[in-house]
This record gives C-alpha cells, structure tokens and sequence, in this order.
C-alpha cells in the first residue's frame, strides 16, 4: 500500500491502471463518487444558469402591473427605464452570472489537488444555498434594489466553476479506458441542469409550494386575465435538494489518498481562499462592466471585461496562493506558449460558450422576439407569447447529444472533421435564425415564425453539442498527457465566458430593437472558426491532423 498523507481520505490507495485493484475495489468506489458528483454538477448548472428565467419572469410582473412591480432605477439617474431600456438591464443578470461562473472556472481549476476531491465537492455545493435562498428571499420584494440581484447573480458563479473541478475529479477515479465516458457522463448528465431548470421552474412559481415560509403570491394580467405567480420559488425549490447533495457529497465522496490537503478544516480554509480570489476577480470584471465607460464601444468594452477577469484572477494565483499552488500553475502556463492551445481555446468557445450563452439568453429571447418586439406599424404590440413550453428543448438536445460528437470523431478518426461539417451547420442555421427574428420584428403575426426560428435554435443547440464533444476529441490528439489536463481546463474557463457575452450581446441589441444583428454577428464568427479549423488541421497538408 502507499503511504496516506491526507488524512481526510478513506482511501489508502488508488491504483486504477491495475486490473487487479480496479476490479477487486477501484470500480465500486469510482462509481459511487461519479453518481454522486453527477447530480451536484446538475444543480451547479441550475442554479448557475437560472438568472435567465428569473429575468424573464421579473419582466413579465413588470409589464403585467403597468410597470408597478421591481421597478428598477439602477444607474439611470433614479428614473425609470423605457421598455427597451427596461429589457436591455435585465439581461445583464444572466450576463454578470455568467462571467462569474466563467471566472470561477479558473481557480476551480487548480483546487483538486490542493482541496481534495470530497472537499471541493460539498463546498462548492453548499454555497449554493448563498444565491439560492437570497434569491428566494429578494425575490418576495417588489421592491428589493437591483444590486442585489447582482449580488446574488455573481454569487452563482459558484456553480459555473464547479465544472473545473468536478471534471478534474472524476478524471482522477477512473483508468485511462474509461476516461471518455467517465466524463462524459459526468459533463453531459451534468448540463442537463440546465434543460431540467427551464423546465422545472415555469411548474415551480405557479403555486404555494413553501406555504407560508414562502411567501405571498404576486397578482398581474396576463393575456387580459388575472394571474398569481410565486417568483421567488425560482430560488427557493433547490434549497431542499442542495442541502440533501451536499450531505451526499459529505458521507459518500472521497480525496484520493496523494493529494495533500490536509484535515478538512484545513482544506475548507484553502477552498474558500482559493474561491475568494476568484470572486476578487469577478468583482472587478463586473464593477468594470455595470460603470460606464464614456463613448467607448460597448462591443469592445464587453470582450475587454472578460480578458481583465482572465488576466486578474490568475495574477491573483501566481502571487496569493501557498507555494504548492504557485509550482503546479508555474507547470501548467506551458500551455500559453502552445500554438493549438490558442487554436483549440477559440474553438471551444463556439462549441461550449455558444450553448451555455444561449442556454443563458434563449427564456428571454424567445419572450422579447416575439412578445415585444415590434417595428414600424406594429410596435408596441404584445402577443402574448407563451415560451415556457419550449424552451427547455434546445438545452437538453444539446447536453444529450454531446457524446455523439466524440464517438462519431472515433468512429471516423478526426475531430476536426466533425467540428468543420457542425460549425458550417452552426452558421447556415443562425443565419437563418437571424432572418425569422427579423421577419417576426415586422410581422403583425409574429408568432407564425416562431416555429421555424424554434426548430432552427434546437438544430443550433444540436450542432454546439456535437461540437462539444469533437473539440474534445481534438485536445485528446493534439496534446500530451501532461498538457491535455491543463488545457482542457483552460478552454473549459475560456468558453464558459460565453454565458456573459453572448446576453450581453443580446441585451445591447434588444436594446436597440435589433436582435438580428446579433445572431448575425455569431454567425460570422463561427464562419472564422471554421476557415481556422479548415486550415490548421483539415485541409490537405496542414500542419497537424486531428
């Protein structure tokens, strides 16, 4: 046996790659910390992708009372906003959960091996409870001030960052022959969350489910009639199930047995340093994003905010972390001097970034594109859009679907041969997209594209998936074992961003009246993406093959 410096863990050896120990005791303990890691990551997703769906239903007690309820004021010098004003602000708490989460990522990247696994795991869940019961409580007054929402918004980041370590956990339990789909099901089931929330939630806030200790329902028309909405069950239904994972993850998870993270005490002191220095850099991203810059570009000023974020976070790191800490990153920045490394980071952001960004944005956007927005003789003509029966579809097609992009690169050998074919699909289909959301702008019957621009978004969804799963392929092929860790989680970290861009974007246009132009600008990215695919690894004669 080897020696045990963790004192926090049960095991006193994990041998994986022998068959012996795999079979006779590896096996059962790796798959118990799977199934129980993949529910945690679910709720992760929830809670940290759920700022849409709370925005979404904010507006419509807004508007269904005339503008009486959660009338926000925040940083318009103490007046009101106009309607597109009003539907720009709200996208930016999707937007600031997402650029916490993605921040977050970067140091849940490096915990593992610092924390311990079982630690990482029950704390990251258990801070869920932070934006999931303030959430539930702001949500009960109409009059709670806007940054609180921000607040409670950037404290979700939590459960975007414990992608980075749950992955970087699983990997460590299993042998190399199962590592695909090890983590696949951990990721895959994991981003079903998101799906599962969208779909939970328009069920949740329609009745008392807390009693009183919930609070009191909210009145408002919709569609001419007299309505009830609990809004602030949107935060409170996962307190329950946080609290049961949590415990899960307590009494059923295990540290491997050579990570040095001490008594857990001790290791809980390290996570919430390590966290601390990740919401540093979050904070600044977001005070950088909500301040307002003068003429400069919004565009700009969006990708700028995210690139400080990056460069903070991990100069927090490097100078205000333990020694151990500072060795393992000095390692891992190898990564930066690799040509693929840079390649591979902006290709997933169009795989992962796009689906987790309109995963973000898509409950919003399906209520403003064809319940709001109106140009010419039609504007300010409501339809009255119910979305809540569709918008759950895109998410979980693209979660489920994303082992099929690794298993059909093996089955052809070439991930850059899946990922060009996808992002080609990727760009007809939001071209076309663009087009119905144009056309439903100016129709007095917008609902008559929503059909087509929904079937549209769900082959998007799709395609992001399959993509997902290639890219992984690429990485797999392109780098040693040595970089393949890092690198993973650093575009994992990179593209995660797309849950901040992508409803900012939208939100600025929205704004504008123009959601078009979005869509159409994605579009011309990926179209970059793929002449770079094309060129560095599927042409004939390119330099490396994958």
């Amino acid at each position: 046996m080897t020696d045990r410096p963790n004192p926090a863990s049960r095991l006193t050896r994990w041998e994986p790659e022998d068959e012996q120990f795999w079979e006779s005791e590896g096996k059962k303990v790796a798959n118990r910390n799977l199934w129980v890691s993949i529910p945690q990551l679910f709720l992760g997703f929830a809670v940290w992708i759920y700022w849409g769906m709370v925005a979404k239903y904010i507006q419509k007690l807004h508007f269904g009372t005339d503008g009486e309820l959660f009338n926000f004021t925040f940083m318009n010098d103490g007046q009101p906003y106009d309607d597109g004003g009003y539907r720009g602000l709200l996208f930016l708490l999707p937007a600031v959960a997402g650029l916490s989460g993605a921040t977050l990522r970067i140091v849940n990247s490096f915990m593992i091996s610092i924390v311990g696994g079982r630690n990482v795991k029950f704390m990251t869940t258990l801070l869920l409870i932070l934006p999931a019961l303030g959430a539930g409580i702001a949500l009960q007054n109409p009059d709670t001030p806007y940054y609180v929402f921000i607040i409670l918004a950037a404290l979700s980041g939590t459960g975007g960052g414990a992608f980075s370590s749950s992955m970087s956990n699983i990997s460590f339990f299993f042998p190399k022959k199962m590592q695909g789909l090890a983590l696949g099901l951990n990721a895959g089931l994991g981003n079903l969350g998101v799906s599962a929330m969208q779909f939970l939630i328009p069920w949740a806030i329609t009745f008392g489910m807390f009693g009183a200790m919930g609070g009191d329902p909210y009145s408002y028309a919709a569609d001419g009639a007299a309505a009830q909405m609990w809004v602030q069950n949107a935060g409170l239904v996962w307190v329950p199930i946080i609290i049961t994972c949590t415990i899960l993850a307590f009494l059923f998870m295990d540290n491997m047995p050579f990570h040095h993270c001490g008594p857990t005490p001790v290791a809980v002191g390290k996570h919430l340093w390590m966290t601390t220095l990740g919401f540093a850099g979050a904070a600044l991203a977001i005070v950088l994003l909500i301040i307002p810059w003068g003429g400069f570009p919004v565009l700009l000023k969006t990708f700028l905010v995210a690139i400080v974020a990056i460069v903070t976070t991990l100069a927090l790191l490097r100078y205000l972390t333990p020694a151990e800490t500072k060795k393992n990153l000095q390692g891992q920045f190898a990564i930066f001097s690799e040509r693929d490394n840079w390649i591979m980071t902006y290709l997933y952001v169009m795989t992962f970034g796009s689906f987790i960004g309109y995963a973000n944005a898509f409950p919003k956007l399906i209520d403003d594109v064809f319940g709001v927005i109106r140009v010419g003789e039609h504007a300010g003509d409501p339809t009255g859009m119910k979305s809540a029966a569709y918008i759950w579809i895109g998410a979980g097609v693209g979660a489920l679907i994303r082992p099929v992009g690794g298993w059909l690169s093996d089955k052809i050998d070439s991930g850059s041969k899946v990922t060009h074919w996808s992002t080609i699909v990727m760009v007809a289909a939001t071209i076309g997209a663009g087009w119905f959301t144009a056309a439903a702008a100016r129709s007095e019957d917008p609902t008559q594209y929503f059909m087509p621009f929904l079937i549209l978004f769900i082959i998007l969804f799709a395609m992001t998936g399959i993509g997902n799963g290639s890219t992984f392929r690429m990485i797999g092929v392109l780098f040693d074992k040595d970089l393949r860790g890092p690198v993973l989680g650093w575009t994992a970290a990179v593209a995660a961003y797309g849950a901040y861009l992508i409803p900012k974007i939208f939100g600025q246009q929205i704004k504008n009246g123009t959601p078009e132009y979005a869509l159409y600008g994605f579009a011309g990215y990926y179209a970059t993406c793929l002449v770079v695919n094309w060129w560095f690894y599927v042409r004939k004669g390119s330099a490396r093959s994958c």
